[in-house]
């Protein structure tokens, strides 16, 4: 606190985010701030995180966070700054997270992930400090590719289809082959 020259005391709080200090000489509503680092925390992350649907920045970096990064982040369509670095966060970043549109910070060095790094929107902005320390990672912006033959990423939990929805599948693909063929060909013989 800081008194001003009335006696009276105004909330003045300094707040560093996208890597810069800042002085906020009143505490604003609008802007949602949640800084939990260095704290020894331990345990996962709760999935009612994502309920603070007006929150600007997390972080929960240097702690002893584990399990996986809860798919409810996505609903945080502000969110401009999140940083769980240095925790023991594993599993697959979920793709969700590529929608979160006003993610200019992105920190997530120093866990335990593994798979495909999400591509499109904001992921395709981060550089590869944001992955370092994650030896299971892949994908753009690393140097490790994730990708089959045509370097397109695959799923790194391959979804099998049953008998019958491959078949489907295959009948599908020839139906709509035989139209663009059949269609190609009366115009081709019309002209």
């Amino acid at each position: 606190y800081i008194a001003d020259y009335s006696g009276n005391y105004v909330n003045t709080l300094i707040v560093t985010t996208k890597g810069l200090d800042q002085k906020l000489p009143r505490v604003l509503t609008t802007f949602m701030i949640i800084d939990l680092s260095r704290n020894r925390f331990e345990g996962y992350l709760p999935s009612i995180i994502g309920d603070l649907v007006g929150l600007r920045t997390l972080n929960l970096s240097h702690n002893g966070l584990e399990g996986v990064i809860p798919v409810s982040l996505h609903q945080l369509s502000v969110l401009e700054s999140l940083d769980l670095s240095s925790n023991k966060i594993g599993g697959e970043i979920p793709q969700q997270l590529a929608s979160l549109t006003f993610l200019a910070v992105l920190n997530l060095s120093h866990n335990q992930f593994v798979g495909c790094i999400p591509q499109g929107k904001q992921f395709d902005t981060f550089d590869n400090s944001s992955y370092l320390g994650n030896d299971g990672l892949c994908g753009f912006p690393l140097s490790k590719d994730c990708g089959g033959d045509d370097g397109v990423p695959q799923a790194t939990t391959p979804v099998e289809l049953d008998d019958e929805e491959e078949d489907e599948g295959d009948l599908i693909s020839w139906q709509a082959v035989l139209m663009g063929f059949g269609s190609g060909l009366v115009i081709g013989l019309s002209i």
